[in-house]
């Protein structure tokens, strides 16, 4: 499966963006999906992610309360909204996905568990 993220731009503090995870090749239902990031002079960083229903979701602490995933499967297609952007949100952010079938609820917050990952997109957030 191939995915592009897309979405990205040049914001600033407080202000909102979505991004959004378009997959092709393949239905993305029975995919879990993550969202990561990776800014100038750090690790790559995981934000969150979703299973293949949506059922269950993932944030790291930094954007809990701001960031919400979601999905929708008809369109093969993951968002991410992004709300009360912060400076420290700049960075180029990437989806992930990986294979979990139907018998799995799960979540994942490790890039380890993830096969397919789409060309990144940036998001710069000016103070």
């Amino acid at each position: 499966v191939q995915l592009q993220a897309y979405g990205g731009g040049l914001v600033q503090a407080g202000d909102s963006l979505r991004l959004a995870c378009a997959a092709c090749g393949r239905p993305f239902s029975k995919y879990a999906v993550g969202w990561f990031r990776l800014a100038p002079g750090k690790e790559r960083e995981f934000v969150t992610a979703i299973s293949w229903s949506g059922s269950s979701t993932e944030y790291a602490d930094s954007v809990k309360g701001r960031f919400t995933i979601s999905r929708d499967n008809t369109k093969n297609t993951i968002y991410l909204q992004m709300n009360s952007l912060k400076p420290e949100d700049t960075a180029v952010y990437f989806c992930a996905a990986t294979y979990t079938g139907a018998y799995s609820s799960a979540a994942y917050s490790s890039h380890n568990d993830y096969r397919y990952w789409g060309r990144g997109t940036q998001v710069t957030v000016s103070s």
